[in-house]
């Protein structure tokens, strides 16, 4: 299908919007979707002929970025970029379809074959590296697009075979979007986010088409996600029935003249459509779970070891192999035990291995947060004291410094089942959304006082948010564009900046909390690669977790059931630590006396989000620079 849009968005007015919505009243639940908007419309800029004599490269990315944001309008709003001649953008949604997916696909062919005809040779080093990373995320996105299943991410992290699971899907990520993301200053933000509610039926049965069509192939999830992912699916019903429910509260909250009727208005279009649309994709969901079979791993899927290659290939931004990814797992896991060792000894826990010692330490009521809300608020302090902590240390790590809009929020309670401790990332291009950190509180034993102050470091400064804000600063299709190994690779080494800093100068233990998340994510690496091309089973995945690295039995069930719907993802996080210190190391070694702690920092992060061979390029243009 090709990429093709009207010049112009079709528009609906203000009282159309706003007002009594009077068609949404007369839609059945049986239908598949609502009268609605479009789910693409307006066409950004066209590409210049690549032949020009004089082709402006910046525009040619900042174009090549309005053709991407066409498809994943989500994003502009994200990014706060859905502003003047793409205001459209801010009320529609991506097309979950087929036909969508390959509309995009086609755009992303087309954009890559143009920039590889362009000789990038006379191009200052900043935007060379724009358009390897350009190219690099295409080539990777496509090679996925080409598998005949699965969500595949474009400049992200989320590869998914299953198109909807416990952590995946429109109906976990369109409730958070729409309370925490979309604005709602004025009546034509609301206006937009009617548009959204109108599209969402659409969209829940364009996913429906992609996870029967998969079924059909033979591909479902494992049993134990679906039991999850069904449970999941009952909660967002049972909230959207709710006059109070998540879908519609955003509107009861504003406080804007004229209003009043905008929570009657939305209700009315979550229950004709929206509430029709879930029950279809649980139905489903309860179907694939009749026929589901209990094997974890892709191996054991249709084409699933052609899949989990292009996972790891697209989580890591190397050719490692499975094999290879597991030995240094393996490796590294040894190296961080033989640095807990003493630090246990010390503090009195003698008997046992790492993991048996790092279970009793878990255990040790001075380290627990208390049960229920009162733990919960404990927690939230918490980790506001260890941001003000960290944010005063950035002058003696960057020279290049920034200020982040940062708010710590709990996860949405449907989400929290099969959601991790926490994750967070930047805020928008123009600063008017925060970047967060949500937090899992399902249950206050998920964290410990001796871990809580490093996951902390990694989701917000100097880790996901700091970076954010520099890509934020970047051409717009680099703030857009991020790569699983430079991320979370970054925010490991967040993590080892603090440590660095002093964060456990005075709290031993904390250090050894800090050491076991890279042990944490070293066993990544082997549970990963394990579940996915060696055959193992959901328990011993666990178990691994559990008896090697001490790891809390609760934390790593939802964990292994992650790297189950997300495969490859996990292994990036220490692959990219470990390639970020060993440029480290090398720029120390060739540099000498002329290494500068802050620099190399400065450099690493200002070179942008990247593939990690990129970033070494980076790495050496400092080095070679700082040389003169």
């Amino acid at each position: 299908m090709a990429f093709s849009y009207p010049l112009s968005a079709p528009q609906i007015s203000r009282r159309q919007a706003l007002g009594g919505l009077a068609a949404t009243t007369a839609l059945t639940a049986a239908g598949p979707a609502l009268a609605s908007p479009p789910l693409a419309a307006s066409a950004p800029p066209a590409l210049p002929p690549a032949s020009a004599a004089q082709i402006d490269p910046q525009g040619v990315l900042d174009v090549i970025a309005h053709r991407l944001l066409a498809h994943e309008p989500e994003r502009a709003t994200g990014l706060g970029v859905d502003t003047g001649r793409y205001a459209w953008m801010r009320g529609r949604l991506e097309d979950q379809s087929q036909e969508g997916q390959d509309a995009f696909a086609a755009t992303m062919r087309e954009d890559l074959t143009y920039i590889r005809a362009i000789d990038t040779s006379g191009f200052d080093a900043d935007t060379r590296t724009s358009y390897e990373v350009v190219e690099s995320a295409y080539d990777t996105a496509l090679a996925g697009m080409a598998l005949p299943y699965g969500d595949i991410p474009v400049g992200s992290w989320r590869t998914a075979p299953y198109v909807v699971i416990q952590n995946v899907g429109t109906y976990l990520d369109m409730p958070r979007f729409l309370s925490s993301t979309h604005p709602l200053k004025d009546e034509r933000d609301a206006a937009y986010y009617l548009d959204r509610l109108q599209q969402l039926p659409s969209v829940l049965d364009g996913e429906l088409g992609r996870m029967r069509a998969a079924r059909g192939m033979g591909v479902t999830p494992p049993d134990f996600l679906l039991k999850k992912a069904i449970g999941q699916m009952e909660a967002t019903i049972a909230d959207a029935r709710d006059k109070s429910g998540s879908l519609v509260s955003p509107l009861r909250e504003v406080n804007i003249p004229g209003s009043r009727q905008w929570p009657t208005n939305a209700y009315r279009i979550v229950q004709a459509g929206v509430v029709p649309a879930l029950q279809r994709q649980l139905a489903e969901l309860r179907e694939q779970a009749r026929v589901a079979g209990s094997a974890p791993g892709m191996s054991a899927r249709p084409k699933g070891d052609e899949w989990y290659a292009w996972a790891l290939r697209s989580s890591t931004t190397t050719s490692l192999s499975a094999d290879d990814v597991h030995r240094q797992g393996l490796e590294e896991l040894e190296e961080l035990h033989g640095r807990m060792d003493p630090i246990l000894r010390r503090i009195g826990y003698t008997s046992g291995t790492v993991g048996e010692r790092m279970q009793a330490l878990s255990a040790d009521p001075r380290y627990k947060f208390a049960e229920g809300d009162p733990g919960r608020a404990e927690i939230m302090t918490f980790i506001k004291d260890r941001i003000g902590w960290i944010k005063a240390q950035m002058p003696r790590a960057f020279n290049t410094l920034v200020d982040p809009n940062l708010e710590v929020r709990r996860l949405p309670l449907a989400e929290e089942p099969g959601a991790p401790g926490a994750y967070g990332g930047a805020g928008s291009k123009d600063g008017t959304i925060p970047g967060r950190m949500w937090i899992n509180l399902r249950t206050t034993d998920l964290h410990r006082k001796y871990d809580l102050a490093d996951l902390t470091y990694h989701e917000t400064i100097p880790g996901h948010v700091w970076e954010g804000e520099y890509s934020n600063r970047l051409p717009l299709i680099r703030s857009i564009l991020a790569f699983n190994a430079f991320s979370e690779g970054w925010a490991l080494y967040a993590e080892q900046l603090a440590d660095e800093l002093g964060a456990y100068d005075d709290f031993e233990v904390g250090r050894l909390g800090y050491l076991q998340s890279l042990a944490f994510r070293a066993c990544r690496m082997v549970v990963d690669t394990g579940l996915h091309s060696k055959q193992w089973s959901r328990d011993k995945a666990v178990d691994f977790f559990v008896t090697r690295n001490g790891s809390k039995r609760q934390e790593v069930e939802s964990e292994v059931d992650r790297y189950c719907s997300w495969p490859g993802q996990a292994t990036g996080y220490k692959l990219g630590h470990s390639e970020i210190v060993r440029q480290r190391a090398r720029a120390e070694t060739e540099m000498g006396e002329a290494y500068d702690f802050k620099a190399f920092n400065d450099a690493v992060v200002l070179g942008g989000n990247a593939p990690l061979d990129v970033m070494a390029n980076n790495v050496s243009r400092y080095i070679a620079t700082a040389r003169g």
